[in-house]
């Protein structure tokens, strides 16, 4: 499975965690509210570091398995 995450950055917004895992805004942040998906925010800028994004999708692989 080949995920669109961005390279170049150590962390991404929600709206590229959006485009990467091809899910919802509110899904986005009900991962978050969840802590199934750790963030953080710097000023009122929310950030998701991209191991955040790997580890979320290791996890449901092994799910999935």
């Amino acid at each position: 499975m080949s995920v669109d995450l961005p390279t170049t950055h150590e962390v991404v917004t929600v709206p590229e965690a959006m485009r990467a895992l091809r899910l919802s805004r509110f899904k986005i942040y009900d991962l978050i509210r969840s802590g199934a998906l750790p963030s953080f925010t710097e000023g009122r800028a929310r950030r998701i570091p991209l191991e955040s994004l790997h580890t979320y999708i290791h996890n449901k692989l092994e799910e999935a398995a």
